[in-house]
């Protein structure tokens, strides 16, 4: 250990006091001033999806409501990580912030060997957005009226029965991965790269049931040609509300939902993350950007940064802990 004679720690003190001072006024200057440019709003996924529909509504809103310039940059790639890696190491100075997800934020870190930012030193949480459940769907010629049929039918014959997913390791895998385990069953998993090529295949009967978002499947429900099983959250959903839950179908205390969060670099101030928070908050309060969030089968959330963090870390956990269990990897 180096030891400092009492001399030159009390000049070091002295000297920092002007730089500390200097701190405490740019924060709240900052916040006064804050925004005079355009925000940039990166998307980690295309244009037309759920967390891009989601974006845009809040963006939009902040424009009307205040008189912001939010421009949504898409930057898909790499399961989410290449928009939120550019975002954790762009200037810090609250005019690039990203709307992250479960994915990408809490399974990504334990699925990729490698993985280009760290979720809680690289970034800093601004407020959640919304949370949405799943739905584990049938083709409409499916045998299987229940999700307790499928559990039964999975136990009588382990390993027969064929689930589909957007891919390895994402929520839908996941959640997969944990309903198996919840219920002492065992299932086929089949990885696809997206959702389009595996709603045909289900519906032309090459698999027993597939795990979407509702969004996704919605259309499909209400023209017939498939069939809602169950919801994974912990709750029925309103865009559904005929449809039980995974917890009411047999399967108690199941719950798994994606959430959608706006995160900024690691070392933006702290008065403009406040500003951001308050004006992400007001619009999410507002009719029109309820009723779209609602409409994708979401359900608006808002809160603290604190709630945030707290939630992250709880995930962080949780989800990497299903991704060592399910031994599952991406390159």
């Amino acid at each position: 250990m180096t030891l400092i004679p009492h001399g030159l720690r009390q000049v070091a003190r002295l000297s920092l006091l002007p730089v500390l001072a200097l701190g405490l006024l740019a924060g709240p200057a900052l916040a006064d001033t804050y925004p005079g440019k355009p925000i940039r709003l990166v998307v980690p996924f295309p244009a037309g999806g759920g967390t891009d529909i989601i974006a845009r509504a809040i963006g939009q809103q902040l424009t009307e409501s205040r008189q912001w310039t939010v421009v949504v940059d898409n930057k898909p790639g790499a399961g989410g990580n290449l928009g939120v890696d550019a975002v954790a190491k762009a200037p810090a100075d609250g005019y690039t912030v990203v709307l992250g997800q479960t994915s990408n934020l809490a399974i990504n870190p334990a699925l990729y060997p490698k993985l280009p930012y760290d979720p809680v030193k690289d970034l800093k949480p601004v407020v959640l957005a919304a949370t949405a459940p799943l739905v584990i769907v049938v083709p409409n010629s499916s045998k299987y009226k229940t999700l307790a049929d499928v559990l039964a039918a999975a136990k009588q014959t382990p390993g027969a029965l064929v689930f589909g997913t957007p891919g390895n390791g994402t929520v839908a895998h996941l959640a997969m991965e944990q309903l198996q385990k919840a219920a002492h069953i065992r299932l086929q998993h089949v990885p696809y790269k997206g959702s389009a090529q595996a709603l045909t295949d289900l519906m032309g009967g090459q698999m027993d049931l597939y795990v979407s978002s509702i969004p996704t499947a919605i259309s499909h429900l209400k023209g017939g040609r498939m069939k809602a099983l169950a919801v994974t959250s912990d709750k029925r959903s309103s865009q559904l509300p005929q449809v039980p839950t995974v917890a009411e179908s047999g399967v108690k205390g199941f719950e798994a939902n994606t959430w959608f969060g706006f995160m900024a670099p690691a070392a933006t101030p702290a008065a403009v993350l406040t500003t951001l928070n308050t004006a992400i908050n007001q619009a999410l309060q507002s009719p029109t950007v309820r009723s779209r969030l609602m409409g994708e089968g979401g359900e608006v959330l808002g809160g603290s940064q604190a709630e945030f963090a707290a939630l992250l870390k709880t995930d962080l956990q949780r989800w990497g802990r299903i991704v060592h269990e399910a031994d599952a990897r991406i390159d």
